[in-house]
Formats: C-alpha cells, sequence, structure tokens
C-alpha cells in the first residue's frame, strides 16, 4: 500500500433520476479530487437511485441499463481525473427481475477492475422476503495502484465474518457504501470493530437525504485506521470527508504515545476453535418479527 488521501462523498440523490443522479456523482467526484488531492472516492449505497426503489425486481431490472452504459460517464471521468472511484448501484443480472446491490470499483484510468455484490442483503431487500435484491456469493479482493481493497455494502458491516475474510485475502481497505437507518452508535461501532479486528482501514460512506420509500438517511460517513482511530468524520449534510492513509499503520497501539504495538489479530487467531462456525443458526433472542423468507 502506498500513502494516499482516500474521500468519502455523502450526497442526497433524485429517488430514482439516475441521470441526474450520475451527473451529481460527477460533480462531486471533481471536487473531491480537485480540492481535496483524492486518489480514491467512495459514494453512498445505491448512489443512481437511492436504497428503497419502490418498485418490483422487474420493474427496477426494467430502470437500469446494462451495467457497461451505466457505467461508461464515471470511467471517463476516472480516467481524466486519474483517481479510483467506488460507484455503488443496482445492477442488472442474467435475467429480467435478478437485480444485485453492487459496488463498482473503477481505476485512475477509466477501467472496471471489479464488481463486488452485496452478499447480506437487509431484510427488507432480500427478494425471498418480498424485497428486490439477489445476494451476491463472491467476496474478492482487488490490487490496485493504492493498496489492495475489499469491498462490502452497508448490512455486510454487521457480519465480522465477511471483513475477515476480506483480511486473510490481503485486503488493506475495506469500502463500505452504505444507506444505514440504525443508530449512530451501531454505525460507529461496528465501522470501527471491523477496521480494528482485521487492522485495516475502513471507508464508511453513509447516505443523506430520502429515498424513494420517504426513509431518511443521515449521513456521518467515516474513515476509520486499523487501530479503530477515526480519521475523519462528516456531519448530517452533503460533503466530502478525507484524510491521508499511512501505508505503516500499526506500529503503536494508540495514538499519541510511542506504545508499541506487539500483536496481530489476523495471525493470533486460534483456527482450532473456529470449526463449527460454518453452521446455521440463530440467536437465542427473538426480533420484533422475523420475515418469512422464501427458498431459492
Amino acid at each position: 500500500m502506498k500513502e494516499f488521501v482516500a474521500a468519502g462523498v455523502q450526497i442526497a440523490v433524485k429517488p430514482n433520476d439516475i441521470e441526474y443522479n450520475t451527473e451529481k456523482v460527477i460533480s462531486w467526484f471533481e471536487k473531491a479530487v480537485k480540492e481535496n488531492g483524492a486518489e480514491l472516492v467512495v459514494f453512498p449505497e445505491t448512489v443512481t437511485t437511492g436504497f428503497t426503489p419502490g418498485m418490483t425486481p422487474e420493474e427496477l431490472y426494467d430502470h437500469l441499463s446494462p451495467i457497461a452504459e451505466s457505467i461508461s460517464k464515471i470511467c471517463d471521468a476516472a480516467g481524466k481525473l486519474k483517481s479510483h472511484i467506488i460507484f455503488p448501484t443496482y445492477e442488472r443480472g442474467p435475467e429480467r427481475g435478478v437485480v444485485y446491490n453492487s459496488s463498482l470499483l473503477i481505476d485512475d484510468n477509466g477501467k472496471l477492475l471489479g464488481t463486488y455484490r452485496k452478499t447480506h442483503l437487509f431484510p427488507t431487500e432480500r427478494i425471498q422476503g418480498g424485497g428486490w435484491s439477489t445476494a451476491g456469493s463472491q467476496a474478492p479482493v482487488y490490487s490496485t495502484k493504492l493498496g489492495k481493497i475489499g469491498m462490502i455494502i452497508c448490512y455486510d458491516g454487521d457480519f465480522p465474518e465477511l471483513s475477515r475474510v476480506l483480511a486473510i485475502k490481503g485486503a488493506e481497505i475495506i469500502t463500505r457504501p452504505s444507506a444505514l437507518l440504525r443508530s449512530f452508535e451501531i454505525w460507529d461501532l461496528t465501522n470501527r470493530a471491523r477496521a480494528y479486528d482485521n487492522h485495516v482501514y475502513v471507508i464508511a460512506v453513509n447516505a443523506v437525504g430520502p429515498d424513494a420509500g420517504n426513509y431518511y438517511y443521515f449521513g456521518h460517513s467515516m474513515i476509520v485506521d486499523p487501530i479503530a482511530r477515526k480519521l475523519a468524520q462528516g456531519r448530517g449534510t452533503e460533503e466530502i470527508i478525507y484524510s491521508k492513509l499511512d501505508p505503516d499503520p500499526i506500529k503503536r497501539v494508540t495514538y499519541g504515545a510511542d506504545s508499541p504495538m506487539i500483536f496481530d489479530h489476523v495471525e493470533d487467531r486460534n483456527l482450532s476453535v473456529y470449526g463449527e462456525i460454518m453452521t446455521e443458526a440463530r440467536c437465542p433472542f427473538e426480533p420484533a418479527e422475523r420475515i418469512p423468507y422464501k427458498k431459492g
């Protein structure tokens, strides 16, 4: 990993107005690069439409364009600005009605380096529960000029196992585009925990403003370093957060002191106790409601 400036851009969208929102992303992308020197810019979850589409899966599929067409302007902007971008969008699947909640990594030459499809869908979003999204099943890590990048999306951050898999694969930076409605404490906790669990940078960018479901998002995007220190913190409005990332970040156990760090959470795992982790289970306490998921 090299030293570089990372930025998160939290913006409000016009629900389901893909053309308008794409142009807005480009405008703010330019601002983050030109004013803050950002070499990696992360946007919120499903920034082209807003999270809740207010459509059936089939209608949403029809509303979307093929991915190569929908990202052409973003790729052009990345190449011109010589900066990487995490561009989250709904993505058409292989057949009508299959829609992925995706995060696209585009490099500073305007090339699509990789696609992550959200693996832990929020209950209301899951197509099996009457929602509109189909889950992905892969957790790739991508080598870039900046470092090794893994991607998660919003609710994914509640699951320690996913970020740990990315860290095991070598991720130095995990990006977390989000449209999160739970409390700030949960948002803050999960971002800092995933960073500290795995000694990685977490760039977590939350939406602001309403979507088509009239849900309002609270922003407070953040950049967290591998010892759980917040390097940047957004407010509840449209703005850019940014910070320079240190390529050698775990020499000290805490900030503002010289106490050396002598442990590594990834290396120090006791693998012998994890044999049962790949087992279906439920929390022993009952939520207010369990959405009945259809099989398949």
